[in-house]
């Protein structure tokens, strides 16, 4: 179906809607610009589009979590107990000998506090529950005696125990505790027991007094007032009163709580018989009005939503069930899927979704409003066979607390996860532009490899578990951009096509676990860095099996540390970089160092042992290139050396200019640092600190060498002129920067990759992020947008900026581009035919900044370029007072004017009328028997050799014809003598 047809029939069939609607939609499916959608178009885009969007909506609701960590195991025992604390912002965890721990909001332990009672001893004494008080700050923890004991956080001595409670008639194992937000003096404490009891002590004043101090009772406020139950009971105290029930007969009351919204209490039982409670408070009656709810098999704990109206229960029979309060007959719905006893539910209050965890270690989370899971964690819990366990979710901080015995695990939530755009799931590695199908590519730590398109942002395809479970390190393209080459940190270097087949496997580290910094792709050779300091060579010619094997590097080991990266200049100029900061330079074709330059010219003189202690102290600051990611700026600068290298480039288009005495090569690595170097004379030429601060860096540079990008730790991105930078020779080193055009922070974690690509007339930067994220910005630090973001842009919309290089820049694209066709059709293709290509998609019609784009050329190192350049700057005028652009070449500063306007000019008449003056040539005829004079009568004189040629040139050849006819004559009578000798013998 074309265009034209799927447009037409989209509006007939779908209103109200237009046909330029319908033709953006055709152009989304047609990716390939064949003109033309079938059903497998429109399916594939429809699955990619719903996915799309099922992933955004699934990243915007479900909860993103960190990893799983162990907190500080303090614990000798059970833990009984996690809650936490608002009037002093801390966790509280107790365990079953009596062992309180309090936390810091950041999860430090502030201190540990041992709970004891002066009746019982240490050893006979277990803690079975605990509460927050947190309108008073204070703790309330029941005991294996009966008693419960009341501290308070805000004593000068510790924990100071201001009241006991005693003469219960059964342990309590289960304690709730509320206050009214609007009145924080009525609050209710609600406890159950082992006797199948559930009581409440509803407390009038509790900002004035918990309880009526006896006059009998000490003095002193660190003197704890004993209370008898029976008091309570009783009426003696005004300040509280008690309610209770027993309609659980003598089951153990497994968790209560009490609801404000219904004005309820609420507990269960492991019994199939009144299950679940709920007693309804009457009002000017001490008496509680009971619902009960009767399940199978009883229940484990239970939560109650008050804006859901829903109670949650964790089922013994591998069911999780949600009531409506006000009917018992059958829960409103039932969500299934745990295979073991469930123990513990807890909602998500702001999000409507519910944890369940279940004894076979199985976390869920579970939507409400659709009763699906959403979400299973399993297989990160402690292996233990048997285990008592507690659930606690802290819906303030997004943070799961979940105890193995005396261990206790955190999950915490990760925070803005919905609104944060993000291109993978993982930290981005690397990203790579693809000219030939206009395509964006990139990767992840999770082995992850992505295609976008750049015109859009759309994403395209995704192959996932590249490398398994190993992070996927560094990526390139061949030289015809039909093959894809990863390295992942497994040791292994895949040859892939577009399609996701595989075609080679280089093993790189021989079986073992490498990190691969760089791979580079020559016209006979891969070359792969990174781990070691020799380079691993791979050669096309032996790539003829599936599992190739690494041919010997003829140079040998030339580095004293880590290769980290490498650059190549045609036809066989080859540099590497080291941790060390040295810097070797290679003739490719045979393999063999020639050059060497270090920072430190004194270096190369070090002894050997000199060499053994940098390599120490080089150790800790290895593989730094590799692993950005997960490098922030103080772990840089813990290390002993700001030298490493990270990044080469050849600046091409300087040809030559090595000659002339200027840079030709740029390195960039630690402590911020980019130096240009001669790589002819062995010198550097220019030494800058580009990011003050910042630690490690990384960099890229356009083909036309006009600007160079760096990027940092921080996620910031700078953008400098480098045009003129370093074109002439120096004695001196230079210190001070380039010009810079802009510095801007697209990412708000460490800067992974930079890629600069040329879509025909616009020069735009791609930067790689930790976040996540991958941005696409103009080389005025315009961001265009994020691949992953919910709306795709359109490149031809984008802001643009400086209109005067527009013209400069197209021809630099342009150039570019021919430069690229000519390259890709002499390079070989990587295992098989390289796959077609698809047409033209949209151009950036991109308007670029005052100062022109100009080529660097040798002649400007000229007397007479230097003249010309003197002029370099000044703006020209016409003689209509209108601005000339500069022309790119070595005659771009010559003034040029513009041509006079051609005044209008009178026609002659013989163009207006040839008929009048041409007619009767053009009508004459030949005569019919026309003869021709012989050559007789027109030949005035006879032609000879004596009178064409002068008179020396004629005796010379007649004196060399004479000469060989006598050289012949001679050798005609030695020949003859020859023969009459030999008849006579």
């Amino acid at each position: 179906m074309t265009r034209e047809e799927f447009t037409e029939q989209m509006c007939a069939v779908i209103r109200p809607s237009t046909k330029e609607e319908f033709g953006e939609m055709f152009d989304k499916i047609d990716l390939t610009r064949d003109g033309i959608i079938d059903w497998d178009k429109v399916t594939s885009f429809m699955l990619l589009d719903l996915n799309e969007k099922d992933e955004r909506m699934r990243s915007s609701v479900i909860p993103q979590w960190k990893n799983l960590r162990l907190l500080s195991p303090i614990h000798k025992d059970i833990i009984q107990k996690v809650t936490f604390l608002k009037g002093s912002s801390c966790y509280l965890t107790v365990s079953r000998n009596g062992l309180l721990g309090v936390w810091g909001e950041n999860l430090k332990l502030q201190r540990t506090l041992q709970v004891t009672t002066e009746a019982i001893k240490l050893k006979e004494l277990w803690v079975t529950t605990l509460v927050s008080l947190a309108n008073v700050n204070k703790i309330a923890i029941a005991f294996t005696n009966k008693e419960i004991c009341f501290y308070d956080l805000n004593s000068k001595q510790g924990l100071s125990c201001q009241y006991r409670l005693h003469g219960l008639q059964g342990t309590v194992i289960c304690m709730d505790y509320w206050y009214n937000p609007h009145d924080e003096n009525e609050a209710i404490l609600t406890l159950g027991d082992v006797s199948g009891q559930v009581q409440a002590i509803s407390f009038t004043t509790a900002l004035i007094s918990l309880f009526e101090r006896p006059a009998s009772s000490p003095e002193g406020e660190e003197a704890t007032v004993t209370i008898n139950w029976q008091e309570l009971v009783s009426g003696y105290h005004k300040c509280c009163y008690t309610l209770k029930h027993k309609l659980h007969y003598k089951d153990w009351v497994k968790q209560v709580a009490y609801s404000s919204s219904f004005d309820a209490f609420i507990s269960s039982t492991t019994s199939n018989v009144n299950t679940l409670v709920l007693a309804w408070r009457e009002k000017l009656k001490p008496r509680l009005k009971t619902t009960s709810f009767d399940i199978a098999r009883g229940i484990n704990a239970f939560d109650f939503h008050s804006r859901l109206n829903l109670i949650a229960t964790a089922g013994i029979n591998h069911r999780v069930c949600l009531w409506n309060p006000y009917i018992t007959s059958k829960p409103a719905g039932v969500l299934q899927g745990h295979s073991a006893s469930v123990i513990a539910v807890q909602f998500i209050t702001e999000q409507k979704q519910l944890f369940s965890f279940s004894e076979d270690k199985v976390l869920r989370l579970w939507d409400i409003q659709h009763q699906l899971c959403i979400q299973r964690i399993v297989g990160s819990f402690p292996k233990s066979l048997d285990f008592q366990s507690t659930l606690y979710f802290n819906d303030a901080h997004g943070r799961l607390f979940i105890s193995f015995n005396n261990q206790l695990m955190l999950l915490e939530m990760k925070q803005e996860t919905g609104r944060k755009v993000t291109s993978h799931g993982k930290a981005v590695t690397c990203v790579l532009y693809n000219s030939v199908f206009k395509q964006v590519i990139s990767s992840d730590t999770g082995s992850t490899i992505t295609f976008w398109l750049i015109d859009t942002g759309q994403k395209i395809k995704q192959f996932t578990g590249c490398h398994g479970n190993a992070e996927i390190s560094t990526m390139t393209l061949d030289a015809t951009e039909t093959r894809l080459l990863t390295g992942s940190t497994d040791g292994t270097v895949k040859i892939w096509d577009f399609n996701g087949h595989c075609h080679h496997k280089l093993s790189v580290g021989r079986d073992r676990a490498v990190d691969i910094s760089q791979i580079m792709v020559l016209k006979r050779t891969i070359l792969v860095t990174g781990w070691d300091r020799i380079i691993t060579v791979f050669r096309l010619s032996n790539l003829t099996q599936f599992f190739v094997l690494p041919a010997e590097w003829k140079g040998g080991v030339q580095h004293q540390d880590d290769i980290l990266c490498a650059a190549f200049l045609p036809p066989h100029t080859l540099v590497t970089g080291s941790c060390g900061g040295e810097i070797v330079v290679w003739n490719n074709s045979t393999e063999n160092a020639y050059l060497k330059m270090y920072l430190d010219p004194q270096k190369s003189l070090k002894s050997k042992s000199d060499t053994l202690l940098l390599q120490q102290q080089l150790s800790s600051a290895r593989r730094m290139s590799s692993r950005r990611h997960t490098m922030s700026v103080a772990d840089f600068y813990d290390t002993e050396c700001n030298n490493a290298i990270t990044k080469l480039l050849f600046l091409e288009a300087r040809k030559n200019i090595s000659v002339t005495g200027g840079a030709n090569l740029v390195s960039c690595g630690g402590a911020g640092y980019v130096r240009f170097w001669n790589t002819l004379k062995s010198q550097l030429m220019a030494e800058f600190e580009a990011h003050s601060g910042a630690g490690s860096i990384i960099m890229t540079i356009d083909k036309m060498s006009q600007y160079l990008i760096t990027g940092d730790l921080a996620g910031w991105v700078k953008i400098w002129n480098i045009q003129d930078y370093c074109l002439g020779s120096s004695e001196n080193k230079v210190t001070q920067p380039p010009r810079l055009i802009r510095s801007f922070q697209p990412h708000n974690d460490c800067v992974t990759y930079l890629e600069i690509c040329v879509r025909s007339s616009c020069l735009l930067i791609l930067s790689s992020s930790s976040d996540c994220s991958i941005v696409l910005s103009d080389v005025y630090g315009t961001t265009i947008g994020i691949f992953g973001q919910e709306e795709h842009w359109r490149i031809e919309n984008a802001p643009s900026h400086h209109k005067g290089e527009q013209n400069q820049d197209e021809n630099m694209g342009q150039r570019e581009e021919k430069d690229d066709v000519l390259k890709k059709k002499e390079a070989p293709v990587l295992g098989g035919e390289p796959s077609p290509k698809p047409p033209e998609q949209a151009i950036l019609g991109m308007e670029d900044k005052e100062e022109s784009v100009n080529m660097i050329s040798p002649w400007e190192n000229t007397i007479l370029g230097k003249k010309y350049k003197i002029q370099k700057g000044k703006k020209h005028k016409f003689f209509n007072g209108k601005t000339m652009q500069n022309s790119t070449g070595t005659f771009r500063s010559l003034n040029i004017g513009a041509l006079e306007d051609v005044v209008e000019m009178n026609k002659p008449d013989f163009v207006l009328n040839p008929d009048k003056y041409f007619r009767e040539m053009t009508e004459e005829k030949c005569p019919e028997n026309l003869k021709l004079p012989t050559l007789s009568e027109t030949l005035k004189a006879v032609f000879d050799e004596k009178s064409l040629f002068p008179k020396e040139i004629l005796d010379r050849e007649q004196k060399a014809r004479q000469l060989c006819e006598q050289m012949c004559n001679e050798g005609k009578m030695k020949r003859n003598k020859k023969q009459a000798k030999m008849k006579e013998k």
